[in-house]
């Protein structure tokens, strides 16, 4: 590793340090964004209201010196609110576009699943293309840009499911679950005077986060180890309990999840392990199951650890 990758890697654990000032016991939920966003990625976080998914992208934007915008989802909000509208200026003739949230570094989709999928299809073409299309004008978005997606378990009223083209765009599927008794005292003690995220300090900006993003697209991963995604995602395509497999996207998702967890974990290339841990996180949600299997109570996270099981690791060896 170069002199440059080791700080950038010391200033990556100083990110993750100030996500666990902030967060108790989430230390996974924590090093699996910062994986997203290192990927170029974005995350869906799935959970209950108040256990914390807000505070995470907030420590994360604050951490990284990057500008945080804030969408909060609801049945009455339209298009236009997301991405931005043209407003005519009197004064000039003309009309003048202003944008919306979506033109932030690091965006906060509050609650996705409580608006309608019109407006929730708004985010499609800038989570993958990176612009936006108002009034038949294409707007590129500024690197470095990441959504964090929060959405209510699907059983609570008022809900809709996410099409399947919307979470294929999401790098990974994360869920932070309730915090331990232990934990939750050690939040009040943290929180009792003032919360932690006030004393967050910068340790990375916008033009290092680009620069690691770069270096993580250069960590190596050896044909074996594709072969062994591609042998995942081909499983998930016909297995007997979907309906629909993961798509040549999740291939990548994984293979670019790969790398940024090597990264952080201060390698410059990816093993096999980091495969087998990650596939749940990067696959299963892009996994549609048949009738039969859900009436069965399988899920997509059991076939994704029944391939794992099923399908030969590659022989563990030096992959740089």
């Amino acid at each position: 590793m170069t002199q440059q990758t080791i700080l950038y890697n010391s200033k990556v654990s100083k990110v993750l340090k100030n996500i666990n000032k902030v967060m108790i016991g989430k230390d996974e939920a924590a090093t699996l964004s910062l994986v997203a966003l290192l990927a170029e990625g974005h995350v869906l976080l799935e959970d209950v209201p108040g256990v914390g998914k807000t505070m995470l992208v907030r420590t994360i934007a604050k951490s990284l010196n990057c500008e945080f915008k804030r969408i909060q989802f609801t049945p009455d909000l339209l298009p236009s609110d997301v991405t931005g509208v043209s407003i005519y200026n009197p004064k000039e003739l003309e009309f003048e576009f202003r944008g919306g949230p979506i033109l932030g570094d690091i965006v906060l989709a509050d609650e996705i699943n409580r608006t309608s999928p019109k407006t929730q299809s708004s985010l499609l073409e800038a989570m993958e293309e990176m612009s936006v299309t108002v009034d038949g004008r294409t707007i590129d978005l500024k690197k470095p840009f990441f959504v964090m997606a929060t959405q209510n378990p699907i059983e609570y009223e008022g809900t809709y499911p996410l099409p399947e083209a919307q979470l294929d765009r999401f790098i990974l599927k994360l869920k932070m679950g309730y915090p331990s008794p232990d934990q939750e005292l050690e939040m009040l003690n943290r929180t009792s005077k003032e919360h932690p995220i006030h004393r967050v300090d910068a340790v990375m900006n916008k033009e290092e986060l680009i620069d690691v993003q770069h270096q993580v697209r250069e960590v190596f991963m050896d044909n074996s180890v594709k072969q062994y995604i591609i042998e995942l995602v081909t499983g998930t395509r016909s297995h007997a309990a979907v309906y629909l497999g993961v798509s040549p996207r999740g291939s990548i998702a994984l293979m670019k999840a790969a790398k940024a967890y090597a990264f952080i974990h201060d390698r410059d290339y990816v093993i096999p392990d980091d495969i087998q841990y990650l596939a749940p996180f990067v696959l299963a949600h892009r996994i549609i199951l048949n009738s039969e299997a859900k009436f069965e109570g399988i899920t997509a996270d059991k076939v994704v650890l029944d391939l794992l099981e099923k399908i030969a690791i590659p022989v563990r060896r030096e992959f740089s």
